[in-house]
């Protein structure tokens, strides 16, 4: 039997679901404590599938939802705090938490380093650099090993991926699982896969997985984005929207930021750069930062700055990071995906 045959799909996995509990209750617990369910059905088509998931939804926003009036609101908010509290903890209790993060490998041992062990759980990642940094390719070895065991840098998981490029190739896919010697097609199989067109309908697909992680507890442990700004910046030109094109970019990567925490996920997103022409005035040696500004900078946990450099080789950046230093970390992308540099 092959390493993915014996995927979260099977009850081997039983304990690691029971650990799921300490991160959210399902929503569908609201009905014995006097909610009725077409109140329920209406939170779900929000993208609220979760108790925890009221307690990071304002007053405000839960009125939006069609049929949900203020007095509704008011049980609901009141019925949350009673089955998961949302109040203060100890930082040991807060800690016993973080022992639940996970790290999925990125097949490099030098890059696994720099980020602490690989691309954690309960946070997003963000990768930005040029074209043939190695972004999206990063994305792709992700998605092959987070679907393996913890001993082999995995998380027994599937991966879901947003593409708003077109830049997803189940051929490379294949070729890294057959770089770790496991079934090609079912390595496919457990990548949920979606095109993303607009900003709108990639908010949508956001929305939409929150539903299917809630339905499928523990199932999931990886959600790529590739890219996270294009399409915005397709949507919103000139400088006219970008207020509003930095407001709807904070909704959906604080709707991020929530999944990954409520259902234990790693979120990776790559992003783009564009030239900084204020840069050669302040001696700056590179003269490109990332886009999205402030707004994406402060949403991301972990920002990795990716360039080229002599020959095949990568070099990584930790940019930002709330635990690791700033350091570099050379790697190679091959045929099986991202790897270390031979020199």
């Amino acid at each position: 039997m092959s390493e993915l045959e014996q995927l979260p799909d099977q009850e081997a996995d039983v304990q690691e679901s029971e650990e799921e509990e300490l991160f959210y209750t399902e929503i569908d617990e609201l009905q014995n404590h006097g909610i009725n369910s077409s109140d329920i059905a209406k939170l779900k088509s929000a993208g609220i599938c979760t108790v925890r998931a009221i307690h990071m939804t304002t007053r405000r926003n839960l009125c939006k939802i069609k049929g949900l009036s203020e007095a509704k609101v008011d049980k609901l908010k009141e019925t949350a705090s009673k089955l998961q509290s949302a109040s203060f903890m100890t930082g040991t209790e807060y800690s016993q938490i973080r022992l639940k993060v996970m790290h999925i490998s990125t097949g490099s041992k030098a890059l696994d380093s720099l980020l602490g062990g690989g691309v954690p759980t309960m946070s997003i990642t963000e990768a930005f650099g040029e074209f043939r940094t190695g972004k999206t390719q990063i994305a792709h070895t992700l998605c092959v090993v987070a679907q393996l065991p913890s001993n082999m840098g995995g998380t027994n998981g599937k991966a879901a991926f947003i593409d708003t490029e077109g830049t997803f190739r189940p051929e490379r896919i294949r070729s890294i699982a057959a770089r770790f010697g496991i079934d090609q097609e079912a390595a496919l199989e457990n990548i949920l896969f979606a095109r993303a067109f607009t900003s709108e309908h990639q908010m949508e697909l956001i929305i939409e997985l929150a539903a299917r992680f809630s339905e499928e507890k523990g199932v999931y442990r990886l959600l790529i984005i590739d890219s996270i700004i294009a399409l915005f910046r397709t949507d919103y030109a000139g400088r006219g929207e970008l207020a509003e094109r930095q407001q709807k970019l904070n909704i959906m990567l604080s709707r991020l930021t929530k999944i990954s925490e409520e259902y234990n996920v790693a979120v990776y997103i790559t992003n783009q750069v564009q030239a900084d022409p204020g840069s050669n005035m302040m001696f700056v040696s590179d003269p490109r930062k990332p886009i999205g500004g402030h707004v994406l900078a402060h949403a991301s946990t972990v920002r990795l700055y990716l360039r080229k450099g002599r020959g095949d080789e990568r070099i990584a950046k930790v940019y930002d990071s709330p635990d690791m230093p700033e350091a570099e970390a050379p790697y190679t992308i091959s045929a099986g995906g991202i790897i270390d540099s031979s020199g």
